[in-house]
This record gives C-alpha cells, sequence and structure tokens, in this order.
C-alpha cells in the first residue's frame, strides 16, 4: 500500500509566484528585527534576504506571500519534502504520546533502528549497531571520533582537503575548510588533511598510464587526481616518517558537499578501503548531506560498492527536519560499556518516528529511482547553458553542482561573483539555490526528492536564464 499522497499533492500550487520585489516590506521587517536581537553569526539571510513563513514539499512561502521553488530543501535535510503529510502525521502522533526517552527502549527507537539496518549498505546490513548521541550531524562526528579512539588506542586523525564534517571541536577539526575555524585553531592535535581528487582541477586526469605510476590501487581507475589522491594517503598511513603516529582512522565523504559538489573517481573509495584494511585502520563514511536517499541509493558510497566500518548520518533521517543525529557501525566495534557515548537528546522518538515514515515515503513512491531521474534531467539542462565559463557539471541524483571558472580557467572572485549574481537572479524570480565550493563557485542544487519533473523544469528555466545573463 503507498504511504502518504502522491508526490504531485505535497506542494503549494504555481510555483513560482511572486507578489513583491524580493525582500518584500514584511520580509524587510523580520529581516531587521533579526539584526537588532539575533547573533551576527546568522549567515543565510544574508545571502537570500526573505523571511519564511511556510512549506509545503519542493515549495516555500515567504511572509509576503512569495512561493519559490525550493532547490535547497534545508541544506539537504528535507528529503522528502517541506511538512510531508505522511511523515507529520507519524511525527504529530508520536508527539501527543511521549517525546524524550534518553535511551529507554521504545517501538519508535527499536524500529527505526530496524528499519535503518533494513536500508543499510553491504557490510554493515545485519552485522551493525546504531548509535544515537545528540541533534546534529556533528554530534554523529564526535561520536565516530571517540569510537575510532577506543577501538584503535590510537589518536592520530586523517581527513581530506575540502571536507566539511561539523562545527563542534572534534568535527571542526576534520573540516578541511580554514574559513570554519580560523582563530580556533588548534582544536584536536594529530590531524592531517590530504587531498582529495578533483578532477577538473587536475588537467589530464585520464592519464591513466601515469596514474598507475603513482597509484597504490590493484586495479587503479586510470583516473590521475585519484591515483595521486591515494598515493598521498598511503604514504601519510605507511611511511615510518611521514610525521605522525598511524592513523585511527580516515574521515571522508563519499561526495564532498560544502566543498562543491565533488564526485570522487570510480577507484578512490575502494582505493582507501584497500589502505584501511593493509594497515588496520578505520574508514568512516560521512553520508550526513549524501545519505538517506540523495543520490539516487540510500548511501552515496553504494554506487562504489564500498562498505565502512562506520557511517554518520543526519539531516534526513529526521523525516521531517527534526533534529537527529546517528552513527551506525559494526558490530566488531561494539565495544563500548554503559554511557561509553551518552547525549542528553539521543531519545528524540518523533523524529525516529519521522525517520521511519520517511523510509516508508521513500520506498513506496520510487522516490529513489526518481531522484536519478531528475538529476539526470538537471544536470542535463545545466550542461545546455550557454556561457563558457560553466566550467562543470557533476553530481549524483539530486546532489548537483555546477562550477564555474573566469575567463583564464581559474576559481576567481570573479567567477565566486557570477555564481552570486546567479543565485540573486533566481530568488528574485522565485527559485532557490545555493553555493558551495573551496573558491565560492560552483552553484549547488539540492532539491527534495519529491520535486516534480515539471517543477524542475520551470525551476531550470529560470537557473539557465540565470547562467546564460552572465555571458560577457
Amino acid at each position: 500500500m503507498t504511504a502518504g499522497p502522491p508526490i504531485e499533492d505535497v506542494h503549494f500550487a504555481d510555483a513560482p509566484q511572486m507578489n513583491t520585489s524580493i525582500p518584500g516590506p514584511k520580509s524587510k521587517k523580520l529581516l531587521e528585527r533579526q539584526r537588532e536581537v539575533d547573533t551576527s553569526a546568522v549567515s543565510y539571510p544574508r545571502s537570500v534576504p526573505i523571511a519564511l513563513d511556510e512549506g509545503r514539499g519542493a515549495t516555500l512561502r515567504d511572509v509576503d506571500g512569495n512561493v519559490f521553488l525550493d532547490f535547497f530543501a534545508g541544506i539537504g535535510v528535507l528529503n522528502v519534502g517541506h511538512s510531508n503529510p505522511h511523515v507529520l502525521d507519524a511525527v504529530n502522533a508520536q508527539t501527543e504520546k511521549l517525546v524524550h526517552t534518553i535511551d529507554f527502549p521504545t517501538e519508535a527507537r527499536i524500529e527505526f533502528i530496524e528499519r535503518l539496518n533494513d536500508i543499510a549498505p553491504s557490510g554493515l546490513k545485519d552485522h551493525n549497531k546504531v548509535v544515537f548521541g545528540g541533534p546534529s550531524g556533528s554530534d554523529a562526528i564526535e561520536g565516530s571520533i571517540k569510537l575510532a579512539k577506543h577501538n584503535t588506542g590510537r589518536n592520530a586523525m586523517m581527513a581530506f582537503e575540502g571536507s566539511y564534517h561539523g562545527g563542534t571541536a572534534g568535527a571542526l577539526t576534520l573540516t578541511g575548510g580554514r574559513k570554519y575555524k580560523q582563530g580556533y585553531d588548534p582544536l584536536l592535535p594529530d590531524v592531517r588533511h590530504v587531498p582529495y581528487p578533483y578532477p577538473l582541477r587536475e588537467r589530464g586526469n585520464a592519464d591513466t598510464e601515469n596514474a598507475r605510476a603513482v597509484c597504490p590501487a590493484p586495479n587503479c581507475c586510470g583516473d590521475l587526481s585519484c591515483g595521486r589522491a591515494l598515493e598521498r594517503v598511503q604514504a601519510a598511513v605507511e611511511d615510518p616518517y611521514a610525521g605522525q603516529e598511524k592513523p585511527a582512522a580516515i574521515w571522508v565523504e563519499p561526495i564532498q558537499g560544502e566543498g562543491g559538489v565533488v564526485v570522487p573517481p570510480a577507484g578512490f573509495l575502494q582505493g582507501l578501503r584497500d589502505i584501511a584494511d593493509d594497515n588496520d585502520v578505520m574508514l568512516i563514511f560521512d553520508e550526513i548531506q549524501s545519505g538517506f536517499g540523495r543520490t539516487g541509493e540510500w548511501w552515496a558510497a553504494e554506487w562504489h560498492g564500498v562498505a565502512p566500518d562506520a557511517m554518520t548520518m543526519a539531516k534526513g533521517i529526521g523525516g521531517a527536519g527534526l533534529p537527529l543525529g546517528a552513527m551506525m557501525y559494526h558490530e566488531d566495534y561494539d565495544t563500548w560499556g554503559p554511557g561509553g557515548h551518552i547525549g542528553t537528546f539521543r531519545g528524540n522518538i518523533p523524529a525516529m518516528r519521522g525517520g521511519i515514515a520517511a523510509i516508508d515515503y521513500i520506498e513506496s513512491h520510487g522516490l529513489l529511482d526518481h531522484a536519478v531521474e531528475l538529476g539526470e534531467y538537471i544536470r542535463g539542462r545545466l550542461r545546455e547553458a550557454d556561457n563558457d565559463h560553466l566550467a562543470e557539471v557533476r553530481g549524483q541524483g539530486c546532489f548537483i553542482g555546477a562550477e564555474f571558472v573566469d575567463g583564464e580557467g581559474k576559481p576567481s572572485k570573479e567567477a565566486k561573483g557570477m555564481v552570486k549574481d546567479i543565485q540573486t537572479y533566481c530568488y528574485e524570480r522565485g527559485v532557490l539555490v545555493w553555493t558551495a565550493g573551496r573558491q565560492g563557485t560552483v552553484l549547488r542544487l539540492l532539491p527534495s526528492l519529491v520535486m516534480t519533473h515539471e517543477q524542475a523544469e520551470r525551476g531550470l528555466d529560470i537557473i539557465v536564464e540565470a547562467i546564460e545573463a552572465q555571458v560577457d
């Protein structure tokens, strides 16, 4: 039986629909009130100056009555859309009964763990444990740091340039972006960042012969950026003069999100798996943004057929946007004693009910296949845009990036300004898009899996128009 209404029925009709200029008068008043009372750390309204009122599916309405097509979904949180009726029914029914349970057993908690096992990647399925430590992805990363250090007895850690793992101390230490931790380093000691393969930035990336000359992977994929990255990882792990002890674990995003929707070459994750296995190092996948169906598989790493030792989750797993962070790890690493990993809000059972309902909705409406088809359509439309500064369109499923460069082919301030202008052009016409990338030169699209083809077509008409308006 189908769970909930069809995806065509979960949105505001006739989006985009603009009644005022942006920001409208009511938005201006709320934005001004926010500036007076809220923290200076607020960032999103600085880029898109609107005040929100209500959301439905892949659409958002601001306080002035303007209706937007939402290609951002709360940074990839709302995989089944804003206020999905099937999910909200489950959440509200639970909220009326019981909300906060720490880690006492409840039907909601046990069923959610069982459903996560049902969709677990090969290698973890039926051989995993799940721990809830707190409400955010950062909490899940903190738990993974503790898990790795506890099980290996080592303190060193390895992560990647271009990465983003969260805003708490450990997660921020693993994060590659300097702007997020400027003035706070060092946070945790003994963390090394190594290059993440970035084919666009590696000119001549299909140099198979040279790739095989440096790549430690036995089945080299022939991508030079991949070979060089794996060579650096292996050297950092195995070289006795590398400058630090062998790491407890390697943390990696199967697709880098904040770093620019960078999709690694085919052999990269398997190469990491091989290096980790050869050296008794844990391999931990950060699926916080790339997981829970966003790419058209439940977990992005499934496209590569590689299983981690542990996997962090958050964002979409709360179903309706409710905060919930979790980690799934292989049962062999379940060596904690009681209270070995804790957090007051590890019993947010309305969020768990939301996660169960979201899994039901995704499965019963075929949204994994839909995400693949929708993503292919969106990337195809972007590639048709007439703008020589559009260097590459990439992604998987509904995880999409379009990178821009200047006239010399570089990710400069000029290219960053172009992306910002595209974003402004779009939101003024009722389409919400976002940015990413090490230099801010990537247009990032994270539409809900419930976005219809018709909505995507209307939105891409405006997005492509915005891209082509930037032509010199």
